[in-house]
């Protein structure tokens, strides 16, 4: 059976709410972050075989189109397929399962998968059979605020954030080492983009202004300026005396990551220096009411696909998306994990959490990492809510 390898990852740089992003659909940023991945190895479009893109919100009158639209704004010919997934928060690392499958077994040569995700424009939506069918002299339709239902979980009846609390009770997670972490993320991102940690991903975006074209290249959600102090004084949001507040929990933002998969054949065919192999993958179950502890077993599940691959002596990083402080931490807690080798550039903490987008940004950003380090590991994963986890293995080539 073919291996799947990654041949280029690019990202948009992630907005914040209501940011410069607001104002560019999902299938917008899916097609600059598109454009970007194909124009850095000036791969023709029309050698793409596929198109898997995730998006969880649906937040623009375009997005049931989303990826088939992002094909062709990015020159993809009309006669490549094109599918929208939707695995909630591992919408992103979804896109890269199907690719993955799709290659394997014969569908196709190279895909290009992604996320993207507006979050700033999510709508108040009304009932179609309250207001449709004609509303009465005098009555009041109450609209939803699609974004707040977005991120709760209506079966188990609880928001995200209190599902980050039950994991904070469940494993001895108190306010003090959540905002130490949310810290810890915060001036991590920051001094790796000092470094240019970031370079090798980011896909930057022109958008018109009063004052001519600017180019947005940089996230504008972290804070590594804050201080421990300052965060301190913040209530908690779902719970009193809880642990989750406003800057220990992922930024809601914009954003879109596009990963191109392609088979061996491929890669020898066209003369292309792949940046990285997909060795396995993981997608578990779990209780909702703990959905942040997904990680843990979808990465147990990734591993044990790989013959002979640890988690501890073979796996160089990790990246487990901040959904929550409490929620990384719980993991960081089951795994045993090695804290200097978990999400060391920052996380979903500082640079935001556009549902959709994250999965393509922590594997666009652990290709950057693993690129020409033959053999090394690297696993990104992430919670997803109603009770999931997903997890991506990567080999260095």
């Amino acid at each position: 059976m073919t291996s799947t390898f990654i041949i280029s990852a690019k990202r948009t740089p992630f907005g914040s709410f209501g940011g410069s992003l607001k104002n560019l659909s999902p299938t917008e940023l899916g097609a600059i972050a598109t454009k970007a991945a194909l124009s850095a190895i000036s791969l023709p479009p029309d050698l793409i075989s596929g198109i898997y893109f995730g998006n969880v919100l649906q937040t623009t009158p375009d997005s049931p189109y989303m990826s088939r639209h992002i094909g062709l704004m990015s020159g993809i010919p009309p006669s490549t397929p094109a599918l929208t997934v939707n695995r909630l928060c591992g919408s992103g690392f979804e896109s890269v399962v199907q690719g993955d499958l799709a290659i394997r077994g014969g569908l196709a040569d190279c895909v290009v998968c992604g996320g993207s995700e507006n979050m700033s424009g999510a709508p108040f939506s009304l009932d179609g059979n309250k207001v449709r069918w004609g509303v009465g002299l005098g009555q009041n339709v109450e609209s939803v605020d699609r974004l707040w239902s977005g991120v709760t979980d209506s079966y188990a009846n609880v928001p995200m954030g209190i599902t980050a609390e039950n994991l904070a009770e469940k494993y001895g997670i108190t306010r003090e080492e959540c905002d130490e972490y949310a810290i810890r993320s915060q001036k991590a991102w920051g001094e790796a983009k000092q470094s240019g940690q970031f370079d090798f991903e980011m896909a930057p975006v022109e958008i018109e202004t009063r004052k001519g074209t600017e180019i947005i290249d940089t996230d504008e959600h972290p804070r590594p300026e804050t201080t421990l102090e300052k965060i301190q004084k913040l209530k908690p949001v779902f719970k009193k005396n809880g642990v989750v507040t406003a800057a220990n929990a992922s930024g809601i933002c914009d954003g879109a990551g596009t990963i191109l998969l392609a088979s061996e054949k491929f890669i020898t065919d066209h003369d292309i220096t792949p940046l990285a192999r997909l060795a396995s993958f993981g997608i578990v179950g779990c209780d909702p009411t703990i959905m942040g502890i997904g990680p843990v077993g979808a990465i147990r599940q990734a591993l044990s696909q790989t013959s002979g691959v640890s988690l501890h002596n073979d796996v160089a990083a990790v990246e487990i998306n901040e959904a929550f402080a409490a929620q990384y931490l719980a993991c960081e807690k089951e795994l045993e994990l090695d804290r200097n080798r978990c999400n060391v550039h920052g996380g979903a903490i500082s640079l935001g959490h556009p549902l959709g987008a994250s999965g393509s940004r922590i594997l666009a950003h652990l290709v950057g990492r693993v690129k020409g380090n033959s053999g090394e590991y690297v696993v990104g994963a992430a919670c997803i809510g109603g009770g999931q986890g997903i997890a991506v293995l990567l080999e260095g080539v």
